[in-house]
């Protein structure tokens, strides 16, 4: 039987003539690996034929049985190989990633419930929504806030793994994220462009694990991603530029969206397609290639590399208008710092005034609208709390004379508590530093302050008498105070701060509407982490160097294609 031609393309580029009915998988990746001159085995080799990896089997299948035929097509990518990797390690790595997605789903579910219900958080800040301004915003009913919130968390996380090339594991966050944002409200997700982008970044994860048996619903998941970008920027990105003052953040984006339309039309056979696409491509990655000058203007202006590049990008290359980015993002940041500062203030009173019967924490807003009307801060406090922040309800309260005595009075057994709890703490910690009980009681009754009854007590100057005297309790109960007040809200169970674990007990003592809840801070951490370090371009912003080698990868494939059929045809 005569020699077939098959067109190679990827880490070697060329026609190699072959027994189909002789040739093996294995003896393909040998010849290729020896052709590409990179010092590698045939097991750094992978290739993919017709939108399947070809496989070697037990070794004796031949190219033609395989379905290879002549003038196939047959991408050669090169893979790094662990040859240490036991099955037992694998299995073990398997479980472990299991588990940490486990870990990491209750964590995303943790966090969104508690930030989009009006809990009052355990951290010192807030999850919120912002637009592309920064500005806050309220999409849709709390089961929305909750599903979108998750989505983002999610996706960022995913991102997070994409940077670090862990392109499977991103993929499985990528696919929660994605079962997230199906719970919202499909009006409002078509509003934004998250779910788009999520979708481009599934089908990226797919090419980069050169994982062409997803090849169909790669195709699918870009058409719902370039419809809904349409849908959320406009026609042409109109909307979009109209909102980033004719900025252009997108344009990298895009060009991944084109390169991966490219590739799914190659892989379908469909040639001038993928020519069409990762031509526009192209010229949107000489487009974002940034000139060493206009780099060296901004370098030396103080601005840092990465900065200055993503300025530039972001600006179609334009010093000027990357200059008044950069100005803009810096003051941006400035008032951010502002606000998370103020938040962080905000929280730490909240905490102060406990929690609604229904585990809320007081409406920061709303009690500074009862303060501007004439009303004690603390007294308005108590009374929204009691009526789980209805305004209305809080005044009559407030201006209900008895309603509003039952409010200070309660707010006085509050303090004296506090005060008790503050002392007897203060005692445990002299206790713990070794002196006695009574005289640590008695020093701290007497001077107040613990750092007072420290000097006093190193000095010598109190008299332990006088403790026996007193006959000091130092261990009052919490749930009753010396004024014969009993049933406190501040059980023993909850913190000074109203944040303890109990904190949506009512203040009739009923049951709590809240379950304590067991946190997993570590992964909570690498998740809030991922999105503080965010900001409203960070979906943009795309280093395109891989793009840029694909995109010359696969339009040298259709040469070679082009080529060698003109030649055949000759």
């Amino acid at each position: 039987m005569g020699s077939a031609k098959l067109k190679i393309g990827g880490a070697w580029s060329g026609v190699l003539e072959v027994e189909l009915e002789e040739w093996t998988v294995l003896m393909l990746r040998e010849e290729v690996a020896k052709r590409s001159g990179h010092g590698g085995g045939p097991e750094t080799i992978n290739l993919i034929c017709a939108g399947k990896l070809l496989k070697d089997g037990d070794g004796t299948e031949k190219l033609s049985q395989l379905g290879v035929r002549n003038n196939a097509k047959i991408l050669a990518s090169r893979v790094s190989v662990d040859q240490g990797k036991s099955v037992k390690e694998e299995s073990l790595a398997e479980e472990e990633r299991s588990t940490r997605l486990s870990r990491l789903k209750a964590a995303a579910v943790s966090l969104s419930a508690r930030h989009a219900d009006g809990s009052l958080p355990v951290e010192d800040f807030n999850l919120e929504l912002e637009n592309q301004s920064g500005q806050k915003v309220q999409l849709g009913s709390e089961t929305d806030q909750r599903a979108i919130m998750m989505g983002l968390m999610l996706h960022a996380n995913a991102k997070a793994l994409m940077r670090k090339k862990k392109y499977k594991e991103a993929l499985e966050v990528l696919t929660m994220g994605e079962e997230a944002f199906s719970l919202c409200d499909q009006k409002l997700i078509e509003m934004v462009d998250n779910v788009p982008i999520l979708q481009i970044d599934m089908v990226w994860c797919y090419f980069m694990l050169r994982d062409i048996s997803w090849l169909s619903v790669a195709g699918v998941r870009l058409a719902k991603a370039r419809e809904g970008l349409e849908r959320s920027h406009g026609k042409e990105a109109s909307r979009l530029r109209l909102l980033q003052k004719g900025r252009y953040p997108e344009i990298a984006l895009h060009l991944r969206l084109e390169l991966l339309e490219g590739v799914v039309a190659y892989h379908s056979n469909q040639n001038e397609k993928s020519r069409k696409s990762l031509t526009s491509a192209q010229t949107k990655f000489l487009q974002l290639q940034i000139p060493d000058e206009a780099l060296s203007l901004l370098l030396g202006m103080g601005y840092k590399e990465r900065d200055s590049k993503r300025a530039l990008r972001m600006n179609n290359q334009v010093v000027e208008n990357a200059v008044d980015f950069l100005v803009e993002e810096k003051e941006k940041k400035a008032r951010k710092r502002v606000d998370d500062l103020k938040r962080q203030k905000e929280i730490m009173e909240q905490k102060c005034y406990g929690t609604t019967p229904l585990g809320k924490a007081v409406d920061i807003e709303r009690l500074n609208e009862l303060v501007s009307i004439g009303f004690e801060k603390e007294l308005a406090a108590e009374a929204l709390r009691r009526n789980e922040n209805d305004t209305q309800k809080a005044l009559d309260d407030l201006t209900n004379p008895e309603a509003n005595s039952s409010i200070q009075i309660h707010i006085e057994s509050r303090k004296k508590k506090r005060l008790r709890q503050a002392a007897n703490a203060s005692i445990e910690e002299l206790v713990s530093m070794g002196f006695p009980r009574e005289t640590a009681a008695a020093a701290i009754r007497s001077l107040g302050t613990r750092q007072a009854a420290i000097d006093h007590l190193l000095q010598g100057t109190i008299n332990t008498a006088a403790a026996g005297d007193h006959n000091v309790d130092n261990t009052l109960p919490n749930d009753q105070g010396g004024d014969g007040i009993a049933n406190d809200p501040l059980s023993n169970d909850q913190s000074e701060d109203g944040s303890g674990t109990n904190a949506g007990s009512s203040i009739d003592g009923g049951p709590s509407h809240n379950k304590v809840e067991t946190r997993d801070v570590e992964m909570e951490d690498e998740i809030t982490g991922e999105l503080l370090k965010g900001d409203a371009y960070s979906d943009y912003d795309i280093e395109v160097t891989e793009e840029g080698e694909a995109i010359n990868e696969y339009l040298a494939l259709i040469t070679v294609g082009v080529n060698v059929e003109i030649g055949s045809s000759s």
